[in-house]
C-alpha cells in the first residue's frame, strides 16, 4: 500500500506525522544523519513474545513495523522477530533494556517480578475494559503513571495492542467449586498469577508457544491464553476440554511496544512520532480483529464440542477477595505500585459507575431480548 493511499484512511492521526516526513525541504537539527534534506534510514530489530503462527498477536508487531515502514516511504524500518528467534518470549523486556534490540512487542505483565506495577500497563484482576483501558492509558494519566515505571529501565513504552476480554482457561477436568481448585497446576501470567496462587492453585508462566505441550503431558492440569480465535490456533480444545469464562484477570489487556530510552531519543522527532501513531494504529487494529474473530471461533468450539463453563459464584468472589487483598499487600512494599494503583482506582470507580448507565443496561437489554428470541 503507498503512503498516500495509507494516510487517506487511518484513523489515529498518522496523516499529521508523516506530513513533516513529507517536507523534505525542511529538517531538524535532530536530522543529524540526514543529507539532501531527507531523514536518515534507520534499521531497527522488534524482539516479540509471540509465535508467528498466531496471526493476530504477532500481527500487533507486525503492524507497527508495517505502519512506520509506510509512513517514512521505507527510510525507517523495523523488522520483527518470533518469541525465540532472538530471545525467548518472556525475555523481551531485558533485550530492549540491555540494548541487544531496539524495541520489542510483549505483554507487561509477564515483568510483575522485577516491578508490581507493570501489571497496570497489561491488565489487572477485576480491571478495566479495553475501552476503559484506553481511556485511561490515553487520556487519564495511566500512560505518564506506566512511562514513569519503565524509566527505571531505560525504556519507554506505548499501547501497540489489545485483545479484549480474554477466557478464563482450559481446564482438564471440570472444577466446580472454589475447593477444586487445590492443588492444580495451572499456566497464568502476572498478578492474575499471583491470585489464583492465592487460592491454592500452582501458577506457571509460560510462553504461549509452550502451551500445548506442557498441557499435553500433564506438565500443566489448566492453561489460559487469550481467547477462542488463539486457543483454536493452538490446539488447546484438542487436550482440555473445558473452557472456563470469564478471565477475571484480564478483562482489557493491553499489548506494549518497548523501545530502549537511548535509542528513542536518537530518533528525529519527526520518525517518534510516527512510531507513537503506528502504535496507536495496532491497538485498535488488534482488538477490532480479535472482536471479529473470537465471534466465529467461539462457534467453531463449540460446533466441536467445547463444554464452555462459567466460573462458581464463590471462585469469583474468593478472587476478587484475593486481588484486592494482593492491592493492599504490593501497595505496602512497592512505592512505585501504590502510585499507580491509587490513580488508576480511582479512575475504575467512576469509570465502572458510568459504564453501568451507558453500556452494561443496554448490553444487559439486548442480550435478554437475544436469548428470548432463540
Amino acid at each position: 500500500m503507498k503512503r498516500r493511499q495509507f494516510l487517506s484512511h487511518t484513523a489515529v492521526g498518522a496523516a499529521s506525522a508523516a506530513t513533516l516526513v513529507a517536507c523534505n525541504s525542511t529538517t531538524s537539527s535532530s536530522d543529524s544523519g540526514a543529507s539532501g534534506g531527507k531523514l536518515p534510514r534507520i534499521d531497527w530489530r522488534m524482539a516479540t513474545s509471540w509465535p508467528n503462527s498466531l496471526d493476530t498477536i504477532f500481527g500487533g508487531a507486525e503492524t507497527v513495523c508495517q505502519r512506520v515502514s509506510e509512513m517514512t516511504d521505507g527510510r525507517f524500518t523495523i523488522t520483527p522477530f518470533a518469541a525465540g528467534e532472538i530471545v525467548g518470549g518472556l525475555e523481551v523486556l531485558d533485550a530492549v533494556q540491555g540494548g541487544s534490540v531496539e524495541c520489542g512487542h510483549t505483554a507487561s505483565y509477564y515483568y510483575v517480578g522485577k516491578n508490581s506495577a507493570l501489571g497496570f500497563a497489561t491488565s489487572v484482576p477485576f480491571g478495566l475494559t479495553a475501552q476503559q483501558q484506553n481511556a485511561w492509558l490515553y487520556e487519564a494519566g495511566g500512560l505518564e503513571a506506566i512511562q514513569k515505571v519503565y524509566a527505571d529501565f531505560n525504556i519507554i513504552n506505548f499501547p501497540a495492542g489489545n485483545t479484549g476480554a480474554q477466557m478464563g482457561g482450559w481446564f482438564k477436568r471440570e472444577v466446580k467449586s472454589l475447593n477444586e481448585l487445590q492443588g492444580l497446576t495451572m499456566r497464568l501470567p502476572g498478578l492474575g498469577g499471583e491470585v489464583m496462587s492465592r487460592l491454592g492453585v500452582t501458577v506457571q508462566n509460560l510462553p504461549g508457544g509452550e502451551i500445548y505441550v506442557a498441557l499435553e503431558r500433564g506438565a500443566i492440569d489448566a492453561a489460559e491464553w487469550v481467547g477462542p480465535y488463539d486457543d483454536e490456533k493452538l490446539g488447546l480444545n484438542k487436550v482440555a476440554p473445558f473452557y472456563y469464562y470469564p478471565g477475571w484477570w484480564e478483562p482489557g489487556p493491553t499489548l506494549d511496544v518497548l523501545v530502549n530510552r537511548n535509542q528513542w531519543d536518537s530518533l528525529p522527532r519527526e520518525y517518534q512520532a510516527i512510531f507513537q501513531a503506528a502504535a496507536k494504529d495496532a491497538n485498535l487494529t488488534m482488538l477490532a480483529k480479535y472482536n471479529a474473530l473470537n465471534r466465529t471461533a467461539f462457534q467453531s468450539l463449540k460446533g466441536d464440542g467445547t463444554k464452555f463453563v462459567q466460573y462458581s459464584q464463590d471462585i469469583m468472589q474468593a478472587a476478587q477477595e484475593a486481588a484486592l487483598e494482593l492491592y493492599a499487600d504490593n501497595s505496602g512494599k512497592n512505592p512505585a505500585f501504590k502510585e499507580v494503583y491509587e490513580q488508576w482506582k480511582s479512575f475504575r470507580e467512576e469509570a465502572i459507575l458510568w459504564n453501568e448507565i451507558n453500556e452494561l443496561s443496554f448490553t444487559n437489554f439486548v442480550s435478554q431480548a437475544l436469548t428470548k428470541s432463540e
